[in-house]
């Protein structure tokens, strides 16, 4: 089960936010992790209709064309051992180290759409990137990127993943490879809990509070966290179920990876609200 930790309450604003934070971040935690509680079912082989759907796919679009591929290894700078990193973070690691053992150098069984498999060998690619000059990314440790800007007095965060324990282990990749910086901003793209949620893992409240770290997200973020999760939660959960099949094994007659990333182990969630929003162009 993922651990809740409350959220900052250094100002009114923060205090103001601290009840619905713990229940959005609460609810949160399911529509991430596992969704609802199914009845586990045993898998079945392709049917004659999927086998024959799956096979149109094949010869429809360009599989031979592995241009992707090749952009999906560029800028790697390193690609940790999957075994070191769950030892040294707790199950970070674990969803992406049985995806790739699935498909990883293996052709798509009749049960998977092809297109689905090659997303998710695409998504098998992971570790630090360098993206451009000063510009890096932790890649497929979570459902989302996490991007580290260079900034002249330290890191620029964009997005910390869903759990503080995949925030962590990307920052000390991060510092491992480019070397010890402090994180001086940590820019929330938007309300969806894999790119908030995984704040607590890379700083304190004591580096937001004293103004050492400015937590920077667009305007209308808490009131938009709250109500997709707390107002909307129980559709959203179930969304999460049909849309990821979360509670189902990894596997080709389960499930492989998320489609936009890759599934994570459960761990802790936190909600901080922004000390300065954004609400126009050029701000």
């Amino acid at each position: 089960m993922p651990v809740l930790r409350n959220s900052p309450t250094s100002s009114s604003r923060q205090t103001g936010a601290s009840t619905p934070a713990r229940v959005a971040v609460w609810l949160a935690t399911f529509i991430l992790a596992h969704g609802s509680a199914v009845a586990q079912v045993a898998p079945k082989p392709a049917t004659a209709a999927t086998r024959a759907a799956n096979a149109a796919v094949l010869k429809e679009l360009p599989f031979q064309d592995r241009q992707e591929f090749e952009d999906a290894q560029r800028g790697l700078i390193a690609a940790p051992d999957l075994a070191e990193m769950r030892a040294a973070h707790g199950n970070v690691g674990t969803s992406l180290a049985t995806l790739r053992a699935q498909v990883v150098g293996k052709n798509a069984p009749d049960t998977v759409n092809p297109s689905l498999w090659r997303n998710s060998q695409l998504l098998a690619n992971y570790g630090l990137y360098k993206v451009t000059d000063r510009i890096y990314q932790v890649r497929s440790l979570d459902l989302a990127n996490m991007t580290f800007i260079q900034g002249d007095t330290g890191w620029i965060v964009m997005d910390t993943l869903s759990y503080s324990e995949t925030a962590r282990a990307a920052y000390d990749l991060v510092t491992k490879h480019l070397g010890q910086r402090p994180i001086v901003a940590v820019v929330f793209s938007h309300s969806h809990g894999d790119h908030y949620a995984g704040i607590r893992g890379i700083v304190t409240d004591a580096e937001i509070q004293s103004g050492k770290v400015r937590i920077i997200a667009p305007e209308g973020f808490m009131e938009e966290a709250v109500s997709e999760n707390v107002i909307a939660g129980n559709a959203m959960s179930r969304r999460a179920v049909y849309m990821g099949g979360a509670p189902l094994p990894v596997n080709p007659q389960g499930r492989l990876a998320a489609g936009l990333g890759v599934f994570a182990a459960p761990g802790t969630m936190s909600l901080v609200p922004p000390t300065d929003t954004i609400s126009k162009d050029g701000q």
